[in-house]
């Protein structure tokens, strides 16, 4: 798994720029936190839907890639079901169904209390690459 860490942490800008960190993964699943910022609040002072989105995405990304095989998504979906205000977001991400060419994640959003925040569903394309080049 160190090689999975290694490759989203140089790899993935976007959630490091969106302060985004992995806490953990395996096969098939991932956790990652975001400790919420002034630049992630939208105009309503509430935590942007994009931000969550980008947290789930993350989640969604390492789980769908955690078994070397190169992983797109092509369909995606969230249910933002409570505020998020303050505090550090975590983003759980577990593998539903694997197949040689599809496979389908859940990722549940939630807060410093456990609450739910947010429930992403998440379907990728795999591909016949490997994320890790071979030596």
């Amino acid at each position: 798994m160190q090689e999975l860490k290694q490759f989203f942490s140089t790899n993935d800008l976007f959630a490091r720029h969106a302060g985004i960190e992995l806490v953990d993964a395996g096969t098939g699943w991932a956790k990652a936190c975001m400790k919420i910022q002034p630049f992630h609040f939208n105009g309503a002072k509430t935590v942007h839907g994009g931000a969550i989105f980008t947290l789930a995405d993350f989640a969604f990304a390492v789980a769908s890639n955690s078994h070397g095989t190169l992983a797109m998504g092509i369909n995606t979906s969230v249910n933002f079901v409570k505020a998020a205000l303050m505090g550090t977001l975590y983003a759980d991400a577990k593998e539903q169904a694997l197949n040689p060419r599809l496979a389908s994640y859940s990722v549940m959003i939630t807060d410093d209390a456990g609450d739910v925040v947010a429930i992403f569903q998440g379907m990728v394309y795999r591909k016949k690459e490997s994320i890790i080049p071979a030596d």
